[in-house]
């Protein structure tokens, strides 16, 4: 039969909840009784779980990711960057332990001072990020997807947003597009300090003004019939645009169904550029040409580059900001103007 925690204590001389202590770390034990456990870990063979690698090698091989899932949000937006967080982990031969509390700030806090992980995943980062105060305290190195102005001292990985945007402008002006729409993310995003949203924005607008193109920005929803409503002003308000950019998860999943049921065609009617993933891109069927905005990549890039500074600072080198290069992915959703 398998060893148990038990007989673990038994072989030590020490009580099963000194065992437990030990495997946890939630106190302290001393160096004497952790060599007498670990001993009769090694005797027993006692399954090696999260918490006998953290006695046997200060390790856990568990990595914390930490996120917070928002009512107001659209959900697969955020699983595409979960997928790869979790996948190059696993290759690397670590689990993860998902993070989701409310409480954001207390949830690093609680997690970080325990033995439970060995570095730290944050996504949904906001531009001042409560969570990098605490994080700036923890034993552990950490890794930000996504870009914060108060993020010095983390790697951080994102999308460069500002030159995604004007490369779309880029596009619809080579191709004699004067007046555009933009839709935006919806206002939480803004509320909540998700920076993406005004890089992009700002970028187009300034991008816009030097060729003298319109552009109107107009906030998208994340929900129906915010998300129909949303569509139906922007274009109302701009009865001659020749070209859409969406910048907007929930809207772009929508627009196939939103613009067969106006009758609407692309690119004969209105030239479409969105900003997505081809694997979102796949999921809802969208044929759009779009800014890859590379979930995969970011995802193992930064989980890579954190299980270097775990095993290696010296080789990770000064943390950074990285900001990933846009592509344009060219679908045939847009066309000359006339």
């Amino acid at each position: 039969m398998a060893a148990t925690i038990g007989d673990v204590a038994r072989v030590a001389g020490v009580s099963r909840s000194t065992v437990s202590y030990a495997l946890s770390g939630k106190r302290a034990i001393s160096e004497e009784t952790r060599t007498r456990i670990q001993a009769a870990i090694d005797e027993l063979g006692f399954t090696p779980n999260a918490g006998a690698r953290a006695l046997a090698t200060a390790q856990t091989n568990v990595l914390g990711l930490y996120l917070q899932f928002q009512e107001d949000e659209f959900a697969p937006a955020m699983l595409q960057y979960v997928l790869p967080v979790s996948t190059t982990a696993r290759e690397h031969g670590y689990d993860l332990l998902m993070v989701t509390d409310a409480d954001r700030v207390n949830a690093v806090r609680r997690t970080t001072s325990s033995a439970m992980i060995d570095g730290v995943v944050l996504l949904d980062v906001t531009y001042d990020d409560s969570r990098l105060e605490p994080l700036r305290e923890a034993p552990q190195p950490a890794v930000l997807i996504g870009y914060a102005r108060n993020g010095e001292g983390f790697d951080s990985y994102d999308l460069d947003f500002g030159e995604a945007a004007r490369i779309v402008v880029d596009h619809l002006a080579d191709l004699g597009h004067r007046d555009v729409v933009l839709i935006t993310p919806p206002r939480h995003v803004y509320e909540r300090g998700g920076s993406y949203a005004w890089r992009f924005r700002d970028a187009a607008v300034e991008r816009a003004a030097r060729y003298g193109i319109r552009l109107v920005a107009h906030e998208g929803d994340s929900r129906q019939p915010g998300i129909t409503d949303s569509l139906d002003a922007a274009l109302a308000a701009s009865p001659h645009a020749t070209a859409l950019m969406v910048h907007n998860d929930a809207t772009i999943a929508a627009l196939p169904a939103y613009l067969d049921k106006r009758g609407m065609r692309v690119p004969d009617d209105l030239s479409v550029v969105g900003v997505f993933s081809q694997e979102f891109g796949q999921a809802f069927s969208l044929p759009y040409t779009a800014t890859e905005t590379s979930p995969d990549r970011l995802g193992q890039e930064a989980v890579r580059q954190l299980i270097r500074r775990i095993h290696s600072p010296e080789e990770a080198g000064e943390p950074r900001v990285r900001f990933i290069e846009p592509e344009l992915v060219d679908r045939g959703s847009t066309r000359p103007v006339a």
